[in-house]
């Protein structure tokens, strides 16, 4: 399964913890919120 990099950030960008996106996105492990986020510019 897909999952962009933007539908990460927009869930981070409506408040969600990363804990809470881990559970609603099962596939996903914490490295993946790391370089999901690691694609924002300063």
């Amino acid at each position: 399964m897909r999952i962009r990099v933007t539908d990460v950030l927009d869930l981070f960008a409506a408040g969600l913890s990363a804990e809470e996106i881990l559970e609603e996105m099962p596939d996903l492990e914490p490295d993946d919120l790391k370089a999901a986020l690691s694609n924002l510019k300063p």
